[in-house]
């Protein structure tokens, strides 16, 4: 794990584009503070700008670092978690301006899953993580299930949990609004 963390991060900061394990299903990533590598990500997609990308961290604590206004509540959200848990929050800052919605929001993740975790915490960035499928597209329940199209697209591909077989599930998506709003988008 640690060469493919290494490696990685290497294609990362050069800004390329990795296709990736996580703590839900299989991603596209790059990092989040590169514009031109969020671009190439919304090319690879054929997904339109205005659909926004979440962002994974690895700890809670870098939250503040990316929402001008954090509602003291979202800690206990991502401590209570039991599930990964996708948060949009509001007056997103210190990213690639496409990952922010028309509305200032910015969905965010603090990935618990080891290689995505540690590949975050090496990176000390954000990470995009989008779906590994063509916008529109069902998205791949695991490694298998990508398409070559996408495989073929990316920059680097990494060499762990490919063989698993287990039906991955995409987050929970919950929007906090300042003031401890919640409203809940996905369970």
């Amino acid at each position: 794990m640690e060469e493919e963390i290494k490696k990685a991060c290497d294609v990362l900061r050069k800004g390329g584009i990795i296709l990736y394990p996580t703590d839900t299903i299989w991603g596209i990533g790059c990092d989040a503070m590169n514009a031109e590598a969020v671009k190439r990500i919304y090319k690879i997609k054929q997904r339109p700008d205005s659909k926004s990308m979440l962002v994974l961290v690895d700890s809670a604590g870098l939250l503040e670092n990316y929402v001008e206004e954090l509602p003291e509540i979202a800690y206990d959200l991502v401590e209570l978690a039991d599930k990964p848990l996708t948060i949009i929050y509001s007056g997103a800052r210190r990213v690639a301006p496409d990952l922010i919605a028309p509305d200032g929001t910015l969905g965010i993740r603090v990935t618990r899953e080891e290689f995505s975790n540690r590949l975050c915490r090496q990176l000390k960035k954000p990470l995009v993580s989008t779906s590994a499928n063509i916008s529109g597209q069902p998205s791949p329940a695991n490694f298998s299930e990508i398409s070559e199209e996408i495989i073929r697209s990316v920059d680097y591909v990494v060499n762990y949990r490919q063989e698993e077989t287990t039906k991955a599930q995409p987050s929970a998506i919950i929007r906090l609004e300042k003031g401890g709003l919640i409203k809940i988008i996905r369970e």
